[in-house]
């Protein structure tokens, strides 16, 4: 009798008990599961015209800033003088270097020009067609930082080290008439010349490349996708269109982008599920 009483009182214990008790929720020292934002399917007219109004609007405020000469060339002798401090300040060798070895310099100033644009849009359209479960909040990041980047432009304008009179760099693109930059030769009125810190080449070129690195199957791809930002350093201080520093200012406007997505998504963009869950 005793025996058969523990074994009933025993099963008892071991059983869960109903929903809505207590036994159902979870210990007062542990917190309750994280719930993540489920990102929906992406809608193309939507996508297509989010971006092209989102980089109307970052045109128009980007040129918008007012083109503060002195204190852009001022911030720009400021830049120069710690990177001299540092030891790191190489653009000026660099610059001269590549100008001498005219098809190299000309590409850059056509990379510049077109590769910046053409790629972002390029791994965008990817991750809409391949990746939709992880395209809302990989878009997120890029637009975060180029939204945070418009205050780096009002707040902190920066002379680009083509447009400096002491150290002598050299303009490639008036240098050798290419079209290179929205900001030289006859395309200089048309844009604000004293927006150089941040430099969104990196920030976009780094997003690129890690989206491409973690997400792509071929390994030449991943390879490839690494490079690009390290291509696009090179490109920038080569065409003296910004400071080593410029490129520091895009990373940490990356990382407050992809801090954002996290916080909005509860995880990294390329942690999420590939594809839309079917609801």
């Amino acid at each position: 009798m005793g025996e058969a009483t523990a074994r009933t009182l025993e099963g008892r214990t071991a059983t869960p008990p109903p929903n809505g008790e207590r036994g159902d929720r979870p210990p007062a020292d542990q917190p309750p599961p994280r719930r993540l934002r489920t990102p929906r399917r992406p809608r193309l007219w939507f996508e297509v015209l989010l971006i092209a109004v989102s980089y109307w609007v970052y045109s128009l405020v980007r040129n918008a800033v007012p083109e503060q000469r002195a204190d852009a060339l001022r911030n720009a002798d400021w830049i120069w003088r710690t990177e001299q401090t540092l030891h790191i300040a190489v653009e000026h060798s660099v610059n001269k270097a590549v100008n001498s070895v005219t098809w190299l310099i000309v590409g850059m100033n056509y990379y510049y020009a077109t590769l910046h644009f053409v790629l972002t849009i390029g791994v965008l359209v990817w991750l809409y067609r391949w990746h939709p479960g992880r395209y809302a909040a990989a878009r997120l990041a890029l637009f975060a930082t180029t939204g945070v980047a418009l205050l780096g432009y009002y707040l902190y304008p920066l002379a680009p080290p083509r447009l400096m009179d002491g150290p002598g760099f050299v303009d490639t693109v008036v240098v050798h008439h290419t079209w290179g930059s929205m900001a030289s030769g006859n395309l200089a009125d048309v844009s604000n010349q004293y927006a150089a810190m941040p430099s969104m080449h990196i920030g976009w070129s780094v997003w690129c490349g890690v989206t491409i690195a973690v997400l792509a199957r071929p390994v030449w791809v991943k390879v490839l996708g690494a490079l690009y930002p390290v291509a696009t350093l090179v490109v920038i201080v080569s065409t003296a269109n910004h400071f080593w520093l410029d490129a520091v200012g895009g990373l940490l406007c990356l990382g407050f982008g992809f801090g954002l997505s996290y916080v909005w998504y509860g995880t990294f963009p390329y942690r999420l599920a590939r594809q839309v869950a079917v609801r």
